[in-house]
């Protein structure tokens, strides 16, 4: 799942693996959650190519998931073993900084 957010100049890429919408994952250990939507995430199944094209025109990207993050990771995007966990899911944000 992929959606793109335009915020003043920013291209904000968000995509995720598209059984994680709507799941709700552990946060900390107070209890909280956070919800995995479509509203952020996007409703479209995107092939890799897609995700790869949208990638390389962003200037944040917002990625959930393990094969999410293996394209990000076999297109260079992302280092290996760089990603960390949200609620015991594989993620990672990654910020390009232009001059």
């Amino acid at each position: 799942m992929m959606r793109v957010h335009q915020v003043r100049s920013e291209f904000v890429v968000a995509a995720c693996d598209a059984e994680l919408i709507g799941r709700d994952l552990p946060v900390g250990t107070a209890g909280r959650t956070v919800k995995i939507s479509s509203h952020f995430y996007g409703e479209r199944t995107v092939t890799p190519e897609e995700l790869s094209w949208a990638l390389k025109r962003a200037t944040i990207a917002n990625l959930l998931g393990e094969r999410t993050l293996a394209v990000a990771t076999s297109e260079g995007f992302l280092a290996p073993g760089s990603a960390g966990l949200l609620g015991g899911v594989p993620h990672a944000e990654i910020f390009a900084l232009r001059g």
